[in-house]
């Protein structure tokens, strides 16, 4: 995979930051240009209205430049690509943002949690893309996560791929919500804190919402 594939693999384009980044818009796409300082060579980034992102670096007066795309090593060429890739990443973490889970409900939750409390997804994990978490502001302390398994991890008969958020709950209220249907013991947590949803539609968004606001409010020690 090459270097602009990986640093924008799971990432949708936020269109209304393009501007304040330096892109101009045209009736087709949006397009940045910026010289590189090491070299003097031109980067030309565009974006159509797909989302679909293209990037070229030109030599002045002589046309597009490729050997920092290749395996090509010396000084100059390694000072090419680490401003192009470094372009890129700045793009990338202004403008775009996450696009890892597909879920409604994680979408509507991911706008719940951000209006609400300012706090957008965290992937921690360059190993396990497919989890996130959320974590407050003020204590640094998680108070969900959202992660990607298999119904069977979750004692379910069905090897079914879910979307799937964690979430605390004081212990004396565990034992009395744990089914094994709709709430399960916390995936990869500690169980006598944390239980499990599937992002499925089994629970409805304003529990969700409800329960997450529960969940937000014991993440303070």
């Amino acid at each position: 995979m090459d270097k602009l594939a990986t640093i924008f693999k799971n990432r949708k384009v936020i269109f209304s930051k393009l501007a304040d980044f330096g892109f101009v818009k045209s009736k087709t796409l949006y397009k940045y240009t910026k010289t590189l300082t090491d070299s003097g060579f031109e980067i030309t980034v565009t974006i159509d209205k797909r989302g679909k992102i293209s990037a070229k670096v030109v030599e002045p007066e002589v046309g597009e430049y490729t050997l920092h795309l290749t395996n090509s090593s010396g000084s100059f060429v390694g000072q090419v690509r680490a401003e192009y890739e470094q372009t890129l990443t700045e793009i990338a973490e202004s403008c775009f943002e996450p696009d890892v889970f597909k879920a409604e409900q994680t979408k509507r939750l991911t706008e719940y949690v951000r209006e609400k409390y300012g706090r957008e997804l965290e992937f921690l994990w360059d190993k396990f893309e497919g989890n996130a978490v959320w974590r407050r502001g003020d204590t640094n302390k998680w108070f969900a996560a959202v992660l990607t398994v298999s119904r069977r991890k979750l004692g379910l008969n069905s090897d079914e791929i879910v979307e799937i958020i964690d979430l605390r709950l004081p212990p004396e209220e565990m034992a009395g919500l744990v089914d094994g249907k709709r709430y399960f013991g916390g995936w990869h947590m500690n169980k006598k804190h944390w239980y499990t949803i599937i992002l499925d539609g089994s629970v409805e968004l304003e529990e969700l919402c409800r329960r997450i606001d529960a969940s937000y409010a014991l993440a303070v020690k």
